[in-house]
């Protein structure tokens, strides 16, 4: 994993967690990495790592079982789901539509575009991809 330095590393690490219960490379009542396995394969502080099970917990996404370690919750995937859809609408959507404006793009060349990505596949290119 690549760090940047546009938020804290915990909360990239806990990021990318959510984003594989999302894609569903874990899954619901999956045990969770321990902090210091998390640590290690990344190159962090243990404290760092901690942090990010941490906040998965406090969002929802895993649950913490006292003496076993974390694990993402029964709703995990649903709920990390949930917040990268709102953050998509929140953060990225409103700078694709600055982006569109600069560039002289209508809704309907996006239409377009997305009809074209989404041939064949029922209108989602993302769900023929994990199917693969």
């Amino acid at each position: 994993m690549r760090f940047n330095d546009s938020s804290p590393i915990y909360e990239q690490i806990a990021d990318d967690l959510a984003a594989q219960a999302v894609s569903g490379a874990l899954t619901a009542g999956e045990r969770l990495p321990s902090a210091r396995d998390l640590a290690v394969s990344l190159q962090v502080n243990p404290n760092t790592a901690a942090r990010a099970l941490a906040a998965l917990a406090d969002r929802g996404v895993a649950r913490c079982e006292r003496g076993t370690g974390y694990f993402l919750a029964e709703d995990g995937p649903a709920v990390a789901a949930r917040e990268r859809r709102d953050r998509f609408f929140s953060e990225e959507l409103p700078k694709l539509f600055v982006r569109m404006e600069e560039l002289g793009i209508g809704m309907e060349t996006i239409q377009e575009a997305w009809r074209s990505r989404t041939a064949g596949t029922g209108g989602s290119k993302a769900a023929e991809e994990r199917t693969i």
